[in-house]
């Protein structure tokens, strides 16, 4: 049975997963982008981007574990692209160029109905205007017995937080405070009570917390 994960999600050390004032030349906000400096210093975040070099150790033992297992991506409109209200004529395709990282289907909640885009690689963006509920059923089937993965950004993982929906969270705690943007831990309710921290490791960069649904097994450190 496929679960529901969020992997490498960054976070400041107050709280915010983005920064202030999130638009087309700032997609994470303002200073948002130390949030992510970790990862490109990696060996495997290297790689991702064309670059060779990085780092090894626990870092790049946590970032090279992005895909495994994972059949199928759910992402909220925000992390898709800067573009509000109806599509329109957009032509609009994501951030990640001509061929996104991904290589699997992937499930974009929004309000606005948008057919789907086949891009290079085997991603595809498929547009779900009928809840988190029914995009999680989506992603589940496309990904088969392989798990789903929330990529984000912080709105969507809140949502499936909210709704007990998520199976396991591994966070990235980065050393920096950002002072206001997108918060990930607001109006969570009574779900909180429903989850419990089942790991916490530290890098000379990072923190590295992973935190599981409770009624989950985990044994050593790593969920069965």
């Amino acid at each position: 049975m496929s679960r529901l994960l969020v992997r490498n999600f960054s976070i400041s050390l107050d709280g915010y997963a983005a920064g202030p004032h999130q638009d087309l030349d700032h997609p994470l906000g303002i200073e948002g982008t130390q949030l992510h400096e970790w990862l490109f210093a990696t060996r495997s975040g290297s790689q991702m981007i064309g670059r060779e070099g990085g780092s090894e150790g626990l870092d790049d033992d946590f970032f090279s574990e992005r895909e495994s297992g994972v059949g199928a991506t759910i992402m909220g409109r925000n992390m898709f692209g800067p573009i509000r209200g109806p599509w329109g004529d957009s032509e609009w395709t994501g951030w990640w160029g001509e061929e996104p990282p991904f290589r699997h289907p992937v499930f974009v909640l929004t309000h606005q109905p948008y057919a789907p885009i086949e891009m290079q690689g085997g991603t595809t963006f498929h547009f779900v205007d009928s809840g988190i509920e029914a995009a999680l059923r989506a992603a589940s089937e496309a990904a088969g017995d392989q798990d789903v993965l929330v990529g984000g950004g912080a709105a969507t993982i809140r949502q499936y937080l909210r709704a007990s929906l998520i199976d396991e969270m591994h966070l990235v705690v980065v050393p920096v405070l950002l002072g206001s943007g997108e918060r990930l831990f607001d109006d969570l309710g009574p779900s909180v009570g429903n989850y419990r921290c089942v790991e916490h490791v530290c890098s000379p960069a990072v923190t590295h917390v992973r935190i599981a649904r409770t009624g989950r097994d985990v044994v050593g450190g790593r969920q069965r």
